[in-house]
């Protein structure tokens, strides 16, 4: 599976940084039509994650993820026979559907065949897909130096031989046992109850709200640090490709060390409040880079840089433990569709957000950060409060998952 997943994010790396350019070089598109592909196409992914998470709670998750793997595959590669722009959405939009649906998948996959040491597992996932975001992004400037359709449409290509080269490892990789299924197939009464009902989790839903606020990292990083850069400080404009190169190595070395401390619900709560701090410093930094001054700038823009990129590394570690150890056995997958929300609602509001913050100023940078300290506190009371019934060893319940934290308790 980290084989797949480096072979993936290479094939990603080398198309994601040409898409907007294909669409509008190569198909013809108009800037605008070019947005309202992405943004649909985006919006219609959302469904993608819990859609995948009921799934894999019915079929073999590796049978699921071929699937998502052989749709992204034909997606892409239909794009390559048309120029219509009804068509392009539609073929974009089916391969932004399994895309969010397979990273629910990979750490389904990893939460059930890794077992206790899911979290260091995630944690080397995570640094190996970097490294392959980085080469296939360096792999992609380098074809995007020629120019031509032809260049773009070999990199669309090899976006395509990514997918099929890692469907044909998942047939490789061992089925892990899946709790939900057995649940499913059982014919004993003690298990006929209904699955747990993530819809019907209010504490759990609220749990995925809270998410989707911490991801904001994400559009900080990809969005908000180059547009910060070209339209409000004096620092060069190369400077953005090389923040977000100085974010891969940072994620690549430090993200695995740094797993050890979220190894456990409690642990992973307790990142909450580093998370808050790193995240405020990336803010007051930003403040800071617009007082006057290149070299000003750019030091404090690699401090921004580092502040978000750490906030990232340990959102990254609680966010993977809590939303696997908040969920019931019996629905693993339906839960973590449903967590998988958070990162699809952030891709569609984030930017939006972020774009707002840097029209608003650079005083808005601290209320951005002050938001985040609010959200980590009502985060962390609220995981504490699910976590805490799990010690009273009440008998579990069946439905509506309000007892989703037993399954920790029977753990320690």
């Amino acid at each position: 599976m980290l084989w797949i997943a480096l072979i993936n994010k290479v094939g990603t790396g080398l198309w994601m940084g040409a898409a907007a350019l294909y669409f509008t070089l190569v198909t013809g598109l108009s800037v605008t039509e070019v947005g309202i592909l992405m943004g649909v196409s985006g919006a219609v992914g959302i469904a993608g994650a819990p859609l995948a998470g009921h799934l894999a709670d019915r079929f073999p998750v590796t049978r699921v993820i071929i699937g998502s793997q052989l749709q992204q595959a034909i997606a892409l590669l239909a794009l390559l026979t048309t120029d219509n722009f009804s068509l392009l959405l539609l073929y974009s939009a089916v391969n932004s559907l399994a895309d969010r649906g397979a990273n629910v998948l990979t750490k389904l996959y990893a939460a059930r065949i890794a077992g206790p040491n899911r979290t260091r597992y995630q944690a080397v996932q995570r640094s190996v897909s970097n490294a392959g975001w980085a080469i296939g992004g360096l792999a992609g400037a380098l074809a995007l130096a020629v120019g031509t359709a032809h260049a773009y449409q070999a990199l669309l290509i090899g976006n395509v031989v990514s997918f099929l080269v890692a469907s044909i490892l998942t047939l490789r990789c061992a089925e892990p046992p899946s709790p939900s299924r057995v649940v499913t197939d059982s014919k004993a009464p003690a298990l006929a109850a209904q699955p747990s009902n993530p819809w019907r989790d209010r504490p759990y839903l609220l749990f995925t709200a809270t998410e989707a606020a911490l991801f904001l990292d994400d559009a900080v990083l990809q969005v908000g640090l180059p547009l910060w850069i070209v339209h409000a400080t004096d620092a060069p404009h190369g400077l953005a490709p090389l923040l977000m190169v100085l974010n891969c190595v940072l994620v690549v070395f430090c993200q695995v060390p740094l797993s050890r401390f979220g190894a456990t619900p409690d642990g992973a709560r307790r990142l909450l409040v580093p998370l808050a701090a790193c995240f405020v410093v990336g803010c007051a930094a930003m403040t800071v880079s617009v007082a006057g001054g290149t070299w000003l700038a750019v030091v404090a823009l690699v401090v921004a840089a580092i502040g978000f990129t750490f906030a990232e590394i340990l959102h990254a570690i609680a966010s993977w433990e809590l939303s696997i150890a908040l969920a019931p056995d019996d629905a693993q997958g339906a839960y973590l569709g449903v967590h998988g929300l958070s990162s699809s609602a952030q891709r569609s509001g984030g930017p939006l957000l972020v774009t707002a913050v840097i029209t608003a100023g650079a005083f808005a940078w601290p209320l951005l950060g002050a938001g985040v300290i609010a959200t980590v506190a009502a985060q962390s009371r609220l995981v504490r409060g699910r976590l805490r019934p799990a010690t009273t060893h009440r008998p579990p319940r069946m439905r509506g998952g309000r007892y989703a934290g037993r399954r920790y308790a029977g753990r320690r």
